[in-house]
């Protein structure tokens, strides 16, 4: 009886050890998730050079591979339609915002000529869900991501912080493509948006692996856009951390950019922008008043904590992961739509009675803080200078990527996220989709790179509000197409 007895107790145990079943797609394809901020800066990770607490986010760029030659569109709806799309902004139909100006490129929404991340990896299998910012609709909302391969979504229409009555600049929410209040019963009572987003995308993983299917996560968070508003425990851990100023700040991030690879030392750091440079002047930080620099120090509190808070809910998500162990399987892949903002000027905003990032205030970063969120680079969002487009990007996937920690520096662009997921998926790019044909990929997959292979793009090409510039072989030539001055 013994000689049975044992040998079958220790089967048992060794089965509780191991992960949960899963089903036969499941075990041969990995799930992705692609997180992506808005407007973030270059180098507001720690990974990156920042100074804000991001432990979460440093982590899986330690167990992964950070990309530090990647590009989006410096600018926030067409950075989201090539993400989704694999193609460039204006053959998706989203080569500005979301207004339609008439034109093939300029509907501002995604048009029948392109398919979706979610279309092709529903058609392979997947769970497909996308939680956040939608932002690729048109201004009446008339393409939704329920319609375009998104089985399950929470998502807004464009952006902001606590939706409806609690916020400033934001719209409602759709659940499963049905309109919810802000105070609806689905919803949480006295949630915040980076943290409601996550939670429902850590529902959606939960209900994929009830359903035994490998799954998709878009989660599209509206952090760090303004108008910044956060949890105000978040803010106190940043008041006084950057009375030091920009000019200062800066120059550390830089060294620290140095010291990690990420930039050359060769490299010297761009003199801040002064009058006539063609972009409004900063002033140096010691010129400023004692009463200038505390309310400078107020804003970047809270943008470093709506960072911070963005990196927590990170840490939960792969807490998630880990406890339904499928982290090793997941390919995760974070990134910024385009750089930081200079919108609301060199000053910024501080606005409204309530305290600073509180709902119904208004705080923006502005151009001078702009200025070091974008180490090393010169300009910011919406400019194709590489301080708007180029984005921090960690891919973290411990079953496929072979060099942990490692830098990538091949010329990348956020076209190529789509062949990353084709193939790691083992998916289908349709020539056709539902009767119509369906652009080529442009974007190339950065598997190769998972272990220490090139991507090689022949020449990335960018055009936003007239602004123009293309990079051939690691050379930049750069204009605006109105005045045709040299601008690179």
């Amino acid at each position: 009886m013994k000689t049975s007895f044992w040998p079958g107790l220790v089967a048992a145990l060794l089965v509780l050890r191991l992960p949960l079943p899963a089903t036969e797609g499941q075990s041969a394809k990995p799930n992705i998730i692609v997180i992506l901020a808005d407007d973030m800066g270059f180098s507001d990770l720690g990974c990156f050079g920042g100074e804000i607490n991001t432990p979460n986010l440093d982590r899986l760029a330690a167990g992964g591979l950070r990309f530090v030659g990647f590009y989006n569109t410096s600018r926030c709806c067409p950075s989201r339609a090539s993400l989704l799309t694999g193609l460039y902004a204006h053959q998706a139909g989203v080569g500005n915002m979301t207004k339609d100006d008439g034109l093939p490129g300029y509907q501002g929404r995604l048009n029948e000529s392109c398919v979706t991340m979610g279309e092709v990896l529903q058609e392979a299998g997947y769970f497909t869900a996308m939680v956040g910012k939608w932002h690729v609709g048109g201004d009446k909302f008339l393409v939704t991501p329920w319609e375009r391969g998104f089985t399950h979504s929470l998502c807004a229409k464009t952006g902001g912080f606590y939706f409806g009555k609690r916020g400033e600049g934001a719209g409602p929410l759709w659940l499963d493509g049905r309109n919810l209040s802000s105070d609806s019963p689905e919803l949480p009572p006295n949630w915040y948006t980076t943290d409601l987003f996550t939670d429902y995308g850590i529902k959606y993983i939960n209900r994929a692996i009830t359903e035994r299917k490998p799954f998709f996560l878009y989660l599209a968070h509206t952090a760090p856009h303004w108008p910044l508003q956060v949890p105000s425990e978040d803010v106190a851990k940043y008041r006084g951390k950057y009375r030091a100023g920009w000019d200062q700040l800066r120059r550390r991030r830089y060294e620290r950019q140095v010291a990690q690879g990420i930039i050359d030392a060769s490299w010297s750091l761009p003199l801040r922008p002064q009058e006539g440079s063609g972009t409004p002047e900063i002033a140096a930080w010691n010129s400023l008043s004692d009463q200038e620099q505390d309310r400078f120090d107020q804003i970047m509190a809270v943008y470093a904590a709506v960072v911070d808070r963005l990196d927590q809910s990170v840490g939960r998500l792969v807490a998630e992961l880990e406890k339904q162990r499928v982290l090793e399987n997941t390919l995760i892949l974070f990134l910024s739509d385009n750089g930081g903002s200079a919108e609301g000027g060199p000053m910024g905003k501080l606005e409204g009675k309530a305290a600073p990032g509180a709902p119904q205030s208004q705080v923006w970063a502005g151009g001078s803080w702009a200025l070091l969120q974008n180490t090393p680079y010169r300009y910011s969002k919406a400019f194709v200078h590489e301080g708007g487009v180029s984005a921090p990007l960690i891919a973290h996937w411990p079953q496929g990527i072979k060099r942990a920690g490692a830098l990538c520096r091949d010329q990348t662009h956020i076209i190529d996220l789509m062949a990353t997921c084709v193939e790691v998926a083992g998916a289908r790019y349709p020539a056709t989709f539902h009767g119509k044909k369906i652009l080529p990929l442009e974007g190339k997959s950065l598997v190769p790179a998972f272990s220490g292979g090139t991507v090689a793009h022949e020449a990335l090409f960018w055009e936003h509000n007239g602004k123009c510039a293309i990079l051939e072989g690691g050379n930049w030539c750069g204009w605006w197409a109105r005045l045709g001055s040299c601008m690179i």
